[in-house]
């Protein structure tokens, strides 16, 4: 099961079991469940899931929740009720391996982190983000998400990914792991890659390639110059709006859903991350489309 599916599994149980859901939502979740036998599968599990909690008994039910955090325990109750929050963690647990939770590091959804390391190394954690640290062997591990390491002098940092290693070293590397592999971007310098197959290569300044379980694919140009989310920006270029909004999704807590006729049209711009509710009205204001809210953490935008 993918993140993604799991998530969206999880989003769309947690709003028909909120009683808030209307026939659009219906509609669109069968077109969802119809889209791909994963969905479908996900959704059948999610309900089988329902069903074995409703038994659960309250006070158990009760007991893991206030082990969680105490401010988000009402909240919880009232929107979904016991029957839900338990298949629902179950899913979103499928979304980050327990490791990302056991990891030395690791950021919150819309968090970002930047630490210091030895000999003037940097380490910045992106949204979603788990790592390991053993600076004893100068050896960091990303665990789920997006690093970004810099390292100015000569004695080199290891990266181990799910899909190989990388030596850093006087260099400035951006690593990101997806589900079907990793994407190594170098904005200075150079950073040698060992896939798991025990091929190495080199990657210099200005390009990118993808590193999955087959090797390390073909190199393409990056722009050394974007600040990206290291600086707290989502900078797009005549980017499709889908596209935008994916990636802005990483960033945001809850769902967010929009028209598919929005898809095509195009973003250009930089914007602050901190503040994404803010971005999703400018582009409404720019782009011509509406901001639906039902609460802070389901928005959906439709055409006008």
């Amino acid at each position: 099961m993918s993140r993604e599916v799991a998530r969206a599994a999880a989003h769309w149980l947690a709003l028909v079991e909120s009683g808030a859901a209307t026939e659009g939502d219906h509609a669109a979740l069968q077109q969802w469940r119809d889209s791909h036998p994963q969905h479908e599968q996900t959704w059948q599990k999610a309900q089988s899931l329902r069903q074995r909690f409703s038994e659960l008994p309250q006070a158990l039910a009760l007991a893991s929740l206030d082990r969680a955090q105490p401010g988000r325990r009402a909240v919880l109750k009232r929107a979904l009720g016991v029957a839900v929050l338990v298949p629902t963690a179950w899913l979103i647990s499928r979304q980050l391996p327990i490791e990302a939770w056991r990891a030395d590091l690791h950021t919150a959804t819309g968090e970002r982190r930047r630490l210091p390391l030895a000999e003037g190394a940097s380490l910045q954690l992106n949204t979603a983000t788990a790592v390991d640290v053993d600076l004893a062997r100068r050896h960091l591990t990303l665990v789920e998400g997006e690093l970004a390491l810099n390292v100015p002098g000569p004695s080199a940092l290891q990266v181990q990914t799910r899909y190989g290693r990388l030596r850093v070293s006087q260099a400035d590397v951006c690593v990101r792991q997806l589900a079907s592999g990793c994407r190594v971007s170098v904005l200075q310098g150079t950073v040698q890659v060992r896939d798991l197959k025990g091929q190495t290569a080199t990657l210099h300044k200005g390009e990118q390639a993808p590193l999955s379980a087959a090797g390390l694919g073909r190199t393409a140009p990056f722009d050394v110059t974007q600040p990206d989310w290291r600086d707290g920006v989502l900078t797009a270029q005549n980017q499709p709006l889908g596209d935008f909004l994916r990636e802005l999704e990483r960033y945001r807590p809850g769902v967010l859903r929009w028209d598919p006729r929005l898809e095509a049209l195009r973003v250009t711009g930089s914007f602050r991350l901190e503040d994404t509710d803010r971005i999703l009205n400018l582009l409404a204001q720019t782009l011509g489309f509406e901001v639906q809210a039902r609460t802070r953490f389901w928005v959906t935008l439709t055409a006008v």
